[in-house]
């Protein structure tokens, strides 16, 4: 933990201070321009991927970037209310009109899925919650990739594309979005690279963003 420690040391001596007059217009509200919906693999980090300052990203995170479809009937006690709250008070309250779905490479949610009953059952939240993921695992299963790396590839990527379908069962969202008041992306990460792959809804393909395509 000292690391930690001294990171907050520097942080306020170095990093605040660079920063001070943002942080000091950041006290009493916030305007992000994005919702970044993401993964809680620590390797995942927004604010570095996006090169973006404090205050532009509103981020929600969960393993697997999953986005619960909508239901009506949901209540207080809704395990998936979490991330379902968030986005509504992003797009409600703050009044943000571009939401970005980031999914990554050797994600543990994507791999786990395919993990038999007994090792899913010493984690059992973490089981429910990737019962998310079973319609994904299906459509991955149909194509009958050839080998697990293959497999891994088209389930992060197919993961992405069922999260944005899930996002458009929210009536406001697909409201905002028909009258041409929501941006909405669906970006794939390549830890190892740091490559960002961008989903084209039209197309159905994901390009990589670099400085000629953006």
């Amino acid at each position: 933990m000292k690391e930690l420690f001294d990171g907050v040391v520097k942080f306020q001596e170095d990093d605040f201070v660079q920063y001070k007059d943002l942080y000091e217009s950041l006290k009493k509200h916030q305007e992000p321009h994005t919702l970044f919906l993401t993964c809680v693999d620590s390797r995942v980090v927004p604010n570095l991927i996006t090169n973006s300052l404090p205050g532009d990203l509103f981020v929600v995170r969960n393993m697997g970037n999953i986005v619960p479809p909508y239901r009506q009937d949901s209540n207080l006690r809704d395990g998936y209310l979490s991330t379902t709250s968030a986005i509504e008070y992003a797009l409600s309250i703050l009044g943000i009109r571009n939401i970005i779905i980031c999914g990554h490479s050797d994600c543990g949610a994507c791999s786990a899925i395919y993990e038999d009953e007994e090792t899913l059952n010493k984690a059992p939240y973490v089981k429910k919650w990737i019962e998310l993921l079973n319609p994904v695992k299906e459509k991955v299963l149909e194509l009958n990739p050839k080998s697990k790396v293959k497999r891994m590839w088209l389930t992060e990527q197919i993961n992405i594309e069922k999260q944005l379908e899930n996002l458009m069962t929210y009536p406001f969202v697909e409201e905002m979005f028909d009258r041409g008041e929501l941006r909405i992306y669906g970006w794939y990460y390549i830890i190892s690279t740091g490559q960002v792959f961008n989903y084209n809804m039209i197309t159905k393909e994901f390009k990589p963003i670099n400085k000629d395509k953006k």
